[in-house]
């Protein structure tokens, strides 16, 4: 399935009235579902005032990093640079948190919500260097559209 495809999908999961949290599920199943390539899909949020990410919904192996200070591994880096991250090769990467052998390659996108970067998408992927800059461009679409739910 095409990115272009699942555009729709997302907008429609954006709309129904379940919660928020549901509806953060709903896309990560459906990413985890329809990207080869995306085998853990889930989200991570500022935590209140502290300067930590704590985990939310996701799909893919079970995680011991639920909560993760800014500054720290992929995730936390993003949550002080503001800007996305592509890892093509985690073991290359010295400041990574190992979530699972299995891992090769990750890419955490940014979500804002009134300039305030508030949380971001995490994907890890146990594929070698499968991301693209469509894959930015889409989960930059998708934080778009999570963001309005926040």
């Amino acid at each position: 399935m095409t990115f272009d495809t699942l555009k729709p999908q997302i907008e429609t999961i954006v709309s129904n009235t379940s919660s928020t949290d549901d509806k953060l599920l709903q896309i990560c199943k459906l990413l985890e579902a329809n990207i080869d390539h995306y085998n853990w899909v889930g989200f991570y949020f500022k935590n209140g005032d502290k300067n930590e990410l704590k985990l939310g919904p996701y799909v893919g192996e079970p995680t011991d990093h639920t909560i993760i200070p800014f500054g720290k591994g992929i995730c936390g880096q993003v949550a002080v640079s503001n800007q996305n991250f592509v890892v093509p090769d985690v073991a290359a990467q010295d400041n990574y948190i190992a979530c699972s052998i299995t891992v090769k390659a990750e890419i955490v996108i940014p979500i804002f919500v009134n300039g305030e970067n508030i949380g971001q998408i995490d994907i890890d992927s146990n594929t070698p260097d499968p991301f693209t800059e469509a894959d930015e461009r889409f989960l930059e679409f998708v934080c778009a559209k999570v963001a309005k739910l926040l």
